[in-house]
Protein backbone atom coordinates (compact mmCIF):
# COMPACT_ATOMS: atom_id res chain seq x y z
CA UNK A 1 0.00 0.00 0.00
CA UNK A 2 0.87 3.38 -0.52
CA UNK A 3 1.67 5.83 2.20
CA UNK A 4 3.12 9.31 3.23
CA UNK A 5 5.97 9.59 6.22
CA UNK A 6 4.30 11.23 9.27
CA UNK A 7 6.01 12.51 12.11
CA UNK A 8 2.91 10.49 13.75
CA UNK A 9 1.48 7.21 12.33
CA UNK A 10 1.08 6.81 8.62
CA UNK A 11 -2.21 6.56 6.76
CA UNK A 12 -2.98 2.90 6.04
CA UNK A 13 -4.17 3.96 2.46
CA UNK A 14 -2.93 5.80 -0.34
CA UNK A 15 -3.60 9.54 -0.23
CA UNK A 16 -6.56 11.16 -1.99
CA UNK A 17 -4.88 13.41 -4.80
CA UNK A 18 -5.49 16.66 -3.41
CA UNK A 19 -4.13 16.27 -0.05
CA UNK A 20 -0.51 14.58 -1.73
CA UNK A 21 3.03 16.38 -0.57
CA UNK A 22 5.32 17.58 -2.56
CA UNK A 23 8.47 15.10 -1.87
CA UNK A 24 11.96 16.67 -2.17
CA UNK A 25 14.65 14.09 -2.22
CA UNK A 26 18.02 14.94 -0.02
CA UNK A 27 18.49 17.09 2.81
CA UNK A 28 21.04 19.30 1.65
CA UNK A 29 20.83 23.29 0.46
CA UNK A 30 19.05 22.33 -2.57
CA UNK A 31 16.16 20.36 -0.92
CA UNK A 32 16.06 22.74 2.11
CA UNK A 33 15.83 25.92 0.24
CA UNK A 34 13.01 23.98 -1.82
CA UNK A 35 11.13 23.10 0.86
CA UNK A 36 11.03 26.51 2.57
CA UNK A 37 10.15 27.91 -0.40
CA UNK A 38 6.97 25.67 -0.61
CA UNK A 39 5.63 26.02 2.72
CA UNK A 40 6.30 29.87 2.31
CA UNK A 41 3.45 29.29 -0.42
CA UNK A 42 1.62 27.17 1.54
CA UNK A 43 2.69 24.09 0.31
CA UNK A 44 3.32 20.98 2.14
CA UNK A 45 6.50 19.76 1.30
CA UNK A 46 8.46 16.35 2.88
CA UNK A 47 12.06 16.40 2.98
CA UNK A 48 13.23 12.56 2.46
CA UNK A 49 17.03 12.50 3.85
CA UNK A 50 18.73 9.30 3.94
CA UNK A 51 21.01 9.35 6.70
CA UNK A 52 20.17 10.65 9.93
CA UNK A 53 20.91 14.60 9.47
CA UNK A 54 20.26 17.37 7.13
CA UNK A 55 23.43 18.26 5.35
CA UNK A 56 24.91 15.12 5.07
CA UNK A 57 27.62 15.75 2.67
CA UNK A 58 28.93 18.51 3.90
CA UNK A 59 29.55 17.19 6.96
CA UNK A 60 31.80 14.92 4.78
CA UNK A 61 34.28 17.37 3.35
CA UNK A 62 37.37 18.09 4.54
CA UNK A 63 37.95 20.14 7.90
CA UNK A 64 39.40 22.85 6.13
CA UNK A 65 37.38 23.72 3.63
CA UNK A 66 35.44 27.31 3.70
CA UNK A 67 33.21 28.26 0.94
CA UNK A 68 34.92 30.28 -1.87
CA UNK A 69 31.66 32.02 -2.41
CA UNK A 70 30.71 35.48 0.50
CA UNK A 71 28.73 34.64 3.18
CA UNK A 72 26.19 37.22 1.76
CA UNK A 73 25.56 35.73 -1.34
CA UNK A 74 25.50 32.28 0.02
CA UNK A 75 22.32 32.40 2.21
CA UNK A 76 19.39 30.63 1.51
CA UNK A 77 15.94 31.99 1.42
CA UNK A 78 14.59 32.85 4.73
CA UNK A 79 17.33 33.12 6.85
CA UNK A 80 20.83 35.02 6.45
CA UNK A 81 24.28 33.71 7.92
CA UNK A 82 25.14 35.78 11.04
CA UNK A 83 27.90 37.88 10.54
CA UNK A 84 30.29 36.07 13.09
CA UNK A 85 30.54 33.69 10.60
CA UNK A 86 33.00 35.93 8.74
CA UNK A 87 33.04 35.97 4.91
CA UNK A 88 34.33 32.88 3.70
CA UNK A 89 31.91 30.60 5.76
CA UNK A 90 33.48 27.27 7.38
CA UNK A 91 32.38 23.95 6.44
CA UNK A 92 31.73 23.14 10.26
CA UNK A 93 29.59 26.28 9.91
CA UNK A 94 27.79 25.67 7.00
CA UNK A 95 26.43 22.45 8.79
CA UNK A 96 25.12 24.79 11.05
CA UNK A 97 23.33 27.15 8.97
CA UNK A 98 21.54 24.08 7.57
CA UNK A 99 20.96 22.47 11.00
CA UNK A 100 19.67 26.02 12.36
CA UNK A 101 17.28 26.62 8.88
CA UNK A 102 15.83 23.51 9.11
CA UNK A 103 14.57 24.28 12.46
CA UNK A 104 13.92 28.28 12.34
CA UNK A 105 11.83 26.91 9.45
CA UNK A 106 10.31 23.84 10.95
CA UNK A 107 10.73 22.09 7.64
CA UNK A 108 9.02 18.39 7.57
CA UNK A 109 11.93 16.06 7.39
CA UNK A 110 11.71 12.70 7.24
CA UNK A 111 15.76 10.92 7.93
CA UNK A 112 16.71 7.58 7.15
CA UNK A 113 14.49 7.11 3.87
CA UNK A 114 16.59 6.77 0.99
CA UNK A 115 14.22 6.49 -2.71
CA UNK A 116 15.74 4.19 -5.21
CA UNK A 117 13.39 4.98 -7.43
CA UNK A 118 10.96 7.27 -8.93
CA UNK A 119 8.02 6.61 -11.17
CA UNK A 120 4.37 8.21 -12.31
CA UNK A 121 1.47 7.04 -10.28
CA UNK A 122 -1.01 4.52 -11.38
CA UNK A 123 -3.47 7.03 -11.64
CA UNK A 124 -1.42 9.62 -13.90
CA UNK A 125 -2.20 12.21 -11.10
CA UNK A 126 1.16 12.37 -9.99
CA UNK A 127 4.21 10.30 -8.48
CA UNK A 128 5.17 7.12 -6.95
CA UNK A 129 8.52 7.00 -5.19
CA UNK A 130 9.59 3.45 -3.71
CA UNK A 131 12.16 3.78 -0.79
CA UNK A 132 13.68 1.85 1.84
CA UNK A 133 11.41 -0.51 3.77
CA UNK A 134 9.21 -1.27 0.91
CA UNK A 135 7.78 2.27 1.47
CA UNK A 136 5.58 3.89 -1.45
CA UNK A 137 5.08 7.01 -1.38
CA UNK A 138 2.62 9.48 -3.79
CA UNK A 139 3.28 12.86 -4.58
CA UNK A 140 1.87 15.27 -6.52
CA UNK A 141 5.02 16.58 -7.77
CA UNK A 142 8.88 15.67 -6.95
CA UNK A 143 12.22 17.82 -6.80
CA UNK A 144 14.77 15.52 -6.79
CA UNK A 145 17.95 17.72 -5.10
CA UNK A 146 20.36 14.53 -4.42
CA UNK A 147 23.25 16.53 -5.15
CA UNK A 148 26.05 17.18 -7.77
CA UNK A 149 28.45 15.29 -5.62
CA UNK A 150 27.06 12.19 -4.67
CA UNK A 151 28.72 9.33 -5.55
CA UNK A 152 32.99 9.33 -5.97
CA UNK A 153 34.09 9.05 -9.66
CA UNK A 154 37.62 6.98 -9.45
CA UNK A 155 38.78 6.68 -12.96
CA UNK A 156 39.32 3.09 -13.97
CA UNK A 157 43.68 3.25 -13.87
CA UNK A 158 44.85 -0.21 -15.29
CA UNK A 159 46.27 -1.88 -12.36
CA UNK A 160 44.57 0.32 -9.86
CA UNK A 161 42.73 -3.09 -8.40
CA UNK A 162 46.01 -4.47 -7.55
CA UNK A 163 47.69 -1.27 -6.33
CA UNK A 164 49.59 -2.61 -2.92
CA UNK A 165 49.62 1.26 -1.79
CA UNK A 166 47.66 3.46 0.17
CA UNK A 167 44.96 4.74 -1.68
CA UNK A 168 41.70 6.66 -1.07
CA UNK A 169 39.30 9.20 -2.79
CA UNK A 170 39.19 12.88 -2.13
CA UNK A 171 35.91 12.28 -0.05
CA UNK A 172 37.87 10.22 2.58
CA UNK A 173 40.19 13.09 3.56
CA UNK A 174 39.47 14.95 6.77
CA UNK A 175 43.00 16.54 7.49
CA UNK A 176 46.67 16.59 7.18
CA UNK A 177 47.64 14.73 10.48
CA UNK A 178 47.77 11.30 9.06
CA UNK A 179 50.29 12.09 6.27
CA UNK A 180 52.81 14.23 8.18
CA UNK A 181 56.11 13.39 7.21
CA UNK A 182 54.93 11.25 3.95
CA UNK A 183 55.20 11.37 0.55
CA UNK A 184 51.60 12.20 -0.63
CA UNK A 185 50.32 12.21 -4.57
CA UNK A 186 47.13 14.25 -5.10
CA UNK A 187 45.59 13.32 -8.60
CA UNK A 188 43.07 16.17 -9.87
CA UNK A 189 43.58 19.95 -10.10
CA UNK A 190 40.34 20.54 -9.35
CA UNK A 191 39.45 22.93 -5.90
CA UNK A 192 38.95 20.12 -4.08
CA UNK A 193 42.94 18.86 -5.13
CA UNK A 194 44.32 22.21 -4.84
CA UNK A 195 42.82 22.58 -1.27
CA UNK A 196 44.13 19.38 -0.20
CA UNK A 197 47.58 19.79 -1.91
CA UNK A 198 48.02 23.13 0.35
CA UNK A 199 46.67 21.14 3.23
CA UNK A 200 48.99 18.36 3.02
CA UNK A 201 52.20 20.91 2.27
CA UNK A 202 50.93 22.96 5.61
CA UNK A 203 50.31 19.90 7.91
CA UNK A 204 53.98 18.54 7.33
CA UNK A 205 53.57 16.05 4.49
CA UNK A 206 57.58 15.45 3.12
CA UNK A 207 56.34 15.71 -0.13
CA UNK A 208 53.37 16.82 -1.87
CA UNK A 209 53.10 16.43 -5.90
CA UNK A 210 49.56 17.08 -7.90
CA UNK A 211 49.22 15.27 -11.05
CA UNK A 212 47.73 17.55 -13.65
CA UNK A 213 45.90 16.17 -16.83
CA UNK A 214 43.92 19.45 -18.18
CA UNK A 215 46.08 22.84 -16.75
CA UNK A 216 43.25 24.23 -14.61
CA UNK A 217 42.18 28.39 -14.87
CA UNK A 218 43.33 29.83 -11.63
CA UNK A 219 41.17 32.99 -10.12
CA UNK A 220 41.93 34.62 -6.79
CA UNK A 221 39.55 34.11 -4.74
CA UNK A 222 39.34 38.36 -3.60
CA UNK A 223 41.48 40.91 -5.13
CA UNK A 224 42.06 44.29 -3.20
CA UNK A 225 38.67 43.41 -1.30
CA UNK A 226 36.98 42.46 -4.38
CA UNK A 227 35.25 38.80 -4.36
CA UNK A 228 36.06 37.07 -7.80
CA UNK A 229 31.90 35.99 -7.58
CA UNK A 230 31.24 39.63 -7.73
CA UNK A 231 33.05 39.31 -11.42
CA UNK A 232 31.42 35.88 -12.08
CA UNK A 233 27.82 37.07 -11.09
CA UNK A 234 28.34 40.73 -13.50
CA UNK A 235 29.99 38.85 -16.18
CA UNK A 236 27.44 34.93 -16.71
CA UNK A 237 24.94 36.51 -19.24
CA UNK A 238 27.31 37.87 -21.68
CA UNK A 239 28.44 35.93 -24.46
CA UNK A 240 31.00 33.18 -23.94
CA UNK A 241 33.93 34.74 -25.86
CA UNK A 242 33.53 37.98 -24.87
CA UNK A 243 34.24 36.84 -21.46
CA UNK A 244 36.90 34.45 -22.07
CA UNK A 245 38.54 37.94 -23.68
CA UNK A 246 37.75 40.10 -21.32
CA UNK A 247 39.22 36.93 -18.53
CA UNK A 248 42.74 37.12 -20.34
CA UNK A 249 44.29 40.05 -19.28
CA UNK A 250 42.55 40.11 -15.59
CA UNK A 251 44.73 36.73 -15.39
CA UNK A 252 47.97 37.84 -16.57
CA UNK A 253 47.62 40.99 -14.11
CA UNK A 254 46.61 38.96 -11.06
CA UNK A 255 47.92 35.24 -11.44
CA UNK A 256 51.82 34.80 -12.05
CA UNK A 257 53.15 32.65 -14.84
CA UNK A 258 53.85 29.06 -13.43
CA UNK A 259 54.85 27.48 -16.23
CA UNK A 260 58.38 26.86 -15.36
CA UNK A 261 56.67 25.30 -12.49
CA UNK A 262 54.44 22.91 -14.28
CA UNK A 263 51.30 25.15 -14.88
CA UNK A 264 51.35 27.11 -17.93
CA UNK A 265 48.10 29.12 -18.64
CA UNK A 266 45.13 27.43 -20.06
CA UNK A 267 45.28 27.88 -24.02
CA UNK A 268 41.48 27.47 -23.45
CA UNK A 269 38.99 30.05 -22.39
CA UNK A 270 37.80 30.58 -18.86
CA UNK A 271 34.20 30.52 -19.86
CA UNK A 272 34.50 28.28 -22.37
CA UNK A 273 36.03 25.80 -20.27
CA UNK A 274 33.12 26.89 -17.58
CA UNK A 275 30.55 25.95 -20.19
CA UNK A 276 32.06 22.17 -20.78
CA UNK A 277 31.31 21.62 -16.59
CA UNK A 278 34.74 22.99 -15.26
CA UNK A 279 34.93 25.93 -13.15
CA UNK A 280 38.25 27.84 -12.47
CA UNK A 281 40.09 26.72 -9.04
CA UNK A 282 39.76 29.34 -6.68
CA UNK A 283 43.45 30.40 -4.92
CA UNK A 284 43.42 29.62 -1.52
CA UNK A 285 47.68 29.14 -1.32
CA UNK A 286 47.65 26.73 -4.37
CA UNK A 287 49.85 29.28 -6.36
CA UNK A 288 52.13 30.83 -3.41
CA UNK A 289 53.02 26.81 -2.89
CA UNK A 290 53.37 26.00 -6.59
CA UNK A 291 56.36 28.93 -6.71
CA UNK A 292 57.91 27.90 -3.52
CA UNK A 293 57.82 24.39 -4.78
CA UNK A 294 56.18 22.61 -1.86
CA UNK A 295 53.43 21.75 -4.23
CA UNK A 296 55.40 19.97 -7.52
CA UNK A 297 53.04 19.82 -10.49
CA UNK A 298 53.49 16.35 -12.60
CA UNK A 299 52.21 14.84 -15.41
CA UNK A 300 48.53 12.52 -15.43
CA UNK A 301 48.47 9.34 -13.73
CA UNK A 302 48.48 6.29 -16.80
CA UNK A 303 48.42 3.52 -14.60
CA UNK A 304 49.52 1.96 -11.61
CA UNK A 305 51.81 -1.17 -11.23
CA UNK A 306 54.03 -3.02 -8.63
CA UNK A 307 52.89 -0.65 -6.16
CA UNK A 308 54.33 2.19 -8.12
CA UNK A 309 52.25 5.08 -10.58
CA UNK A 310 53.15 5.15 -14.10
CA UNK A 311 52.47 9.09 -15.31
CA UNK A 312 51.81 10.11 -18.71
CA UNK A 313 55.19 11.77 -19.46
CA UNK A 314 57.20 8.37 -18.93
CA UNK A 315 57.94 9.24 -15.01
CA UNK A 316 57.45 6.51 -12.55
CA UNK A 317 56.79 8.01 -9.16
CA UNK A 318 56.45 5.73 -5.26
CA UNK A 319 54.39 7.62 -3.03
CA UNK A 320 53.27 6.61 0.03
CA UNK A 321 50.09 7.53 -0.11
CA UNK A 322 47.32 8.52 -3.52
CA UNK A 323 44.47 10.85 -2.83
CA UNK A 324 42.55 10.62 -6.17
CA UNK A 325 40.52 14.24 -5.94
CA UNK A 326 38.99 13.03 -9.23
CA UNK A 327 35.13 14.35 -8.79
CA UNK A 328 31.57 12.45 -8.29
CA UNK A 329 29.40 11.47 -10.31
CA UNK A 330 25.17 12.43 -9.66
CA UNK A 331 24.01 8.32 -9.51
CA UNK A 332 21.24 10.01 -11.35
CA UNK A 333 20.87 6.57 -13.29
CA UNK A 334 18.92 4.32 -11.46
CA UNK A 335 16.23 6.97 -9.51
CA UNK A 336 14.98 8.41 -13.17
CA UNK A 337 17.07 7.25 -15.67
CA UNK A 338 14.10 5.05 -17.41
CA UNK A 339 12.09 8.43 -17.46
CA UNK A 340 13.69 9.55 -20.42
CA UNK A 341 14.76 12.84 -18.46
CA UNK A 342 18.74 12.35 -18.15
CA UNK A 343 21.57 13.39 -21.09
CA UNK A 344 24.33 11.16 -22.21
CA UNK A 345 25.87 12.47 -19.15
CA UNK A 346 23.72 11.74 -16.56
CA UNK A 347 22.76 15.04 -16.09
CA UNK A 348 19.12 16.24 -16.29
CA UNK A 349 18.25 17.48 -19.21
CA UNK A 350 16.22 20.62 -17.70
CA UNK A 351 16.92 21.92 -13.82
CA UNK A 352 15.35 24.71 -12.01
CA UNK A 353 11.60 25.60 -12.69
CA UNK A 354 11.52 23.90 -16.12
CA UNK A 355 10.20 20.10 -15.74
CA UNK A 356 10.94 17.27 -18.65
CA UNK A 357 8.32 17.79 -21.38
CA UNK A 358 7.67 13.80 -20.52
CA UNK A 359 8.02 14.42 -17.00
CA UNK A 360 5.60 17.21 -15.25
CA UNK A 361 6.16 17.86 -12.10
CA UNK A 362 9.65 16.11 -12.04
CA UNK A 363 11.72 18.98 -10.50
CA UNK A 364 15.80 19.01 -10.11
CA UNK A 365 18.19 21.45 -8.52
CA UNK A 366 21.93 21.37 -7.64
CA UNK A 367 23.46 19.17 -10.87
CA UNK A 368 25.92 22.48 -11.87
CA UNK A 369 28.54 24.01 -10.49
CA UNK A 370 27.64 27.94 -11.53
CA UNK A 371 30.57 30.25 -11.88
CA UNK A 372 27.96 33.05 -10.14
CA UNK A 373 28.03 30.47 -6.81
CA UNK A 374 26.64 27.20 -6.53
CA UNK A 375 24.67 27.99 -3.15
CA UNK A 376 23.45 31.21 -4.71
CA UNK A 377 21.93 29.48 -7.66
CA UNK A 378 20.24 27.18 -5.43
CA UNK A 379 18.73 29.88 -3.50
CA UNK A 380 17.73 30.89 -7.09
CA UNK A 381 16.37 28.21 -7.83
CA UNK A 382 14.09 27.36 -4.95
CA UNK A 383 11.95 30.03 -5.34
CA UNK A 384 11.33 29.35 -9.24
CA UNK A 385 10.75 25.46 -8.57
CA UNK A 386 7.70 26.59 -5.67
CA UNK A 387 6.52 29.31 -8.02
CA UNK A 388 6.06 26.71 -11.07
CA UNK A 389 4.57 24.06 -8.60
CA UNK A 390 2.15 26.83 -6.89
CA UNK A 391 1.46 27.66 -10.48
CA UNK A 392 0.39 23.90 -10.99
CA UNK A 393 -1.56 23.80 -7.90
CA UNK A 394 -3.41 26.81 -9.06
CA UNK A 395 -4.17 24.94 -12.45
CA UNK A 396 -5.21 22.17 -10.92
CA UNK A 397 -5.31 21.13 -6.79
CA UNK A 398 -2.88 18.37 -6.82
CA UNK A 399 -0.95 19.42 -4.09
CA UNK A 400 -1.43 19.66 -0.44
CA UNK A 401 -2.11 22.81 1.31
CA UNK A 402 -0.47 23.59 4.72
CA UNK A 403 -3.68 24.38 7.18
CA UNK A 404 -4.18 27.98 7.70
CA UNK A 405 -2.99 29.40 11.32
Amino acid sequence: MADTPQRTDRPATDPPATDRPVYVIGGGPGGLSVAYALRARGLRAVVLEKSDRVGASWRRHYDRLRLHTTRRLSALPGLPMPRRFGRWVSRDDVVRYLEKYAEVHDLEIVTGVEVSRVEPSPDGSGWLLRATGGRELTGAAVVVATGHNHTPLIPDWPGRDTYTGEFLHAGQYRNPVPYAGRDVLVVGSGNTGAEIAVDLVEGGAARVRLSVRTTPHIVRRSTAGWASQFTSILVRRLPVRLVDRLARPMARLSVPDLSEQGLPRPDTGLYSRVEQGAIPVLDVGLIDAVRKGRVEIVAAVERFEDGKVHLADGTLVSPDVVIAATGYVRALEDLVGHLGVLDERGKPVVQGARTPADAPGLYFTGFTHPISGNLREIAIDAQKIAKAIAGDRDRGPLVSRLPLT
